[in-house]
């Protein structure tokens, strides 16, 4: 029996380090793009009760009513009382109804937050369609601030023809902000030459 020739063995070598390296490299790269995928099937399916994004206000109004309930919550480490205008109202399906939730920043300081959402029953999230929400964007306020954050949303009249939800007759709308350790900077300058930013 003879020996496998040096170049041989080392050839062999060569081929599976590349296939694991190529392997580790299609792993960190899934692990980077597992966040965004899965963020973009909630907002798509409403799954996990993510809630959907509308331009514009539906062309039909149904005489179904919908008990909408508000939820507001802060999380540990952010100084803010939060809470809405109304705990609940009544809604038609296809209504456009605009909802005030009021924010005071209880601190000496700045704070920033961030607000994460969801609505229960979680399958109703492909229902609840946001027109304008203060989630979209981070929030800073000034020490002692108090403001008035908006969201306009409305119920698809889909909804009555959705066999899952023949039954449902309250919906919650939940709202938590989080801190956010520094304020959000523009894009520009975070990559602005001679301003400490990189390119």
């Amino acid at each position: 029996m003879t020996d496998r020739a040096p170049s041989t063995v080392r050839s062999r070598d060569l081929i599976v380090a590349g296939s694991a390296g190529a392997f580790a490299a299609c792993m960190v790269g899934m692990a980077y793009a597992a966040v965004p995928l899965y963020d973009w099937f909630c907002r798509t399916t409403g799954f996990g009760g993510t809630t959907q994004v509308a331009t514009a206000a539906p062309a039909t109004m149904l005489d179904r009513k919908i008990t909408v309930r508000f939820d507001a919550n802060v999380g540990g480490g952010l100084p803010w009382h939060f809470a809405p205008e109304r705990t609940s109202i009544e809604a038609r399906l296809g209504e456009v109804v605009t909802m005030d939730y009021r924010v005071v920043n209880q601190a000496a300081r700045e704070t920033h937050g961030i607000a994460a959402y969801n609505v229960t029953p979680l399958n109703m999230g492909a229902f609840f369609q946001k027109i304008n929400c203060f989630c979209f964007t981070d929030q800073t306020l000034k020490a002692g601030e108090k403001r008035d954050m908006t969201v306009v949303f409305y119920i698809d009249p889909a909804l009555a023809r959705d066999a899952d939800g023949a039954d449902v007759d309250t919906i919650t709308l939940s709202y938590s902000f989080y801190p956010q350790r520094d304020a959000p900077r523009p894009v520009a300058e975070k990559g602005t030459p001679g301003k400490g930013g990189r390119i």
